[in-house]
C-alpha cells in the first residue's frame, strides 16, 4: 500500500485546513488508519486514529474538539478536517496504515506511511 498526503500549506492561527490521505490499492479499507505529525525539532507525535470502517476514532488531548478524522473507503481515502488551528500544530503531518483493522496510536503498529504534508500556523 503506497499513501499520499495532501492538503497542507500556511494558515493563520484560527483557521481551517483539511488534510487528505489517498491509498494506492483498495485494500487499504481494511486497515486502520491513522494520522501523526512531528514538529520542528521534536519526535513524531500521534494526532488521530480511525478503524476499518470509520466508526471508531480517536484523538490525541490536543487536538480533541478541533479535529476529525474520516474515511471513504470507496475511493480510498482518509480525511483530517483541522479547525481552529493553533501555531503549536505546526508540523509535519503523516497518515499511516495500520497492519490491524481497529484504530492504534503507537507508532509501531503502523506498516504503511506517507511522505508527510507540512502544516504552518501563524500566529
Amino acid at each position: 500500500v503506497q499513501l499520499q498526503a495532501s492538503g497542507g500549506g500556511l494558515v493563520q492561527a484560527g483557521g481551517s485546513l483539511r488534510l487528505s490521505c489517498a491509498a494506492s490499492r483498495r485494500t487499504s479499507s481494511n486497515n486502520g488508519m491513522g494520522w501523526f505529525r512531528q514538529p520542528p525539532g521534536k519526535e513524531r507525535e500521534f494526532v488521530a486514529a480511525i478503524n476499518w470502517s470509520g466508526g471508531s476514532t480517536y484523538y490525541a488531548d490536543s487536538v480533541k474538539g478541533r479535529f476529525t478524522v474520516s474515511r471513504d473507503n470507496a475511493k480510498s481515502t482518509v480525511f483530517l478536517q483541522m479547525n481552529n488551528l493553533k501555531p503549536e500544530d505546526t508540523a509535519v503531518y503523516y497518515c499511516a496504515a495500520a497492519r490491524g483493522s481497529y484504530y492504534y496510536i503507537k507508532v509501531d503498529t503502523y506498516i504503511y506511511w506517507g511522505q508527510g504534508t507540512l502544516v504552518t500556523v501563524s500566529s
